[in-house]
């Protein structure tokens, strides 16, 4: 018999049991598994273990995960750093994707002392505020770019999509932080950013939205797919 593509996914985040998204991800990964006849493999990484990256280079993917204030910032944004300069698929959903603007805008706009008011209220240079209506537990549409990563994956130029969010990118900012490689590839119907990706990478995608949590629902979520699909890709080359 021969033996099965194996795949490692660093699984960034502080694991909650109680947390839906975290009870999501090793569903969603055990139905792309059955799917693809890959044998997938996610290990749950907490932030504090990250340090300076170093333990990434054993895997294939990196998945900056959901519930954030995570314990260690630097250790999230070392992984996402990390999967972006060195072209690893990333997938972000949450906090990831929070964390993933965070980082972009500290290490590629130059903006070093950009911040997360979650973590930092009080700063002036926060660029990742309250949302204007919280998403907590919301059920919503979002309107993907034609031509995109992520309309590729779900191939269809929408979706409907669970989230647990109280934070999002500040929106008189959204022209600076994309008008480089880092491109809007989501909407929602009030055209809030809601997916991205960076042009230039194998796989670069984080979403506001969760979509691993569709596994609880019993569907394949499209986007772990195409993302453990890259991952497999990548292990190849």
């Amino acid at each position: 018999m021969t033996q099965r593509q194996k795949i490692r996914i660093a699984l960034v985040g502080d694991y909650d049991p109680s947390v839906p998204a975290h009870q999501a991800i090793p569903v969603a990964l055990d139905r792309v598994s059955s799917e693809t006849g890959l044998s997938v493999q996610g290990k749950w990484l907490p932030t504090t273990d990250i340090v300076d990256g170093a333990s990434l280079q054993a895997f294939d993917g990196i998945w900056c995960v959901p519930a954030s204030p995570y314990r260690d910032m630097d250790g999230a944004l070392t992984a996402i750093r990390f999967a972006r300069e060195r072209l690893v698929p990333f997938l972000g959903t949450c906090g990831g994707f929070q964390h993933a603007l965070l980082e972009y805008a500290r290490n590629c706009l130059g903006w070093a002392d950009a911040e997360h008011a979650e973590t930092a209220p009080e700063s002036e240079n926060a660029i990742i505020t309250p949302l204007s209506c919280s998403l907590v537990e919301a059920f919503a549409p979002i309107r993907l770019r034609a031509g995109s990563r992520i309309a590729a994956a779900y191939d269809a130029l929408e979706t409907h999509e669970r989230y647990r969010c109280r934070y999002g990118l500040r929106k008189e900012l959204e022209a600076e932080v994309f008008a480089g490689p880092l491109k809007v590839s989501g909407h929602d119907h009030d055209d809030e950013v809601r997916a991205m990706e960076l042009d230039g990478h194998p796989f670069f995608i984080a979403t506001l939205f969760q979509p691993e949590r569709a596994a609880l629902e019993g569907s394949t979520p499209p986007l772990v797919k195409a993302f453990v699909l890259a991952c497999a890709e990548s292990e190849l080359t």
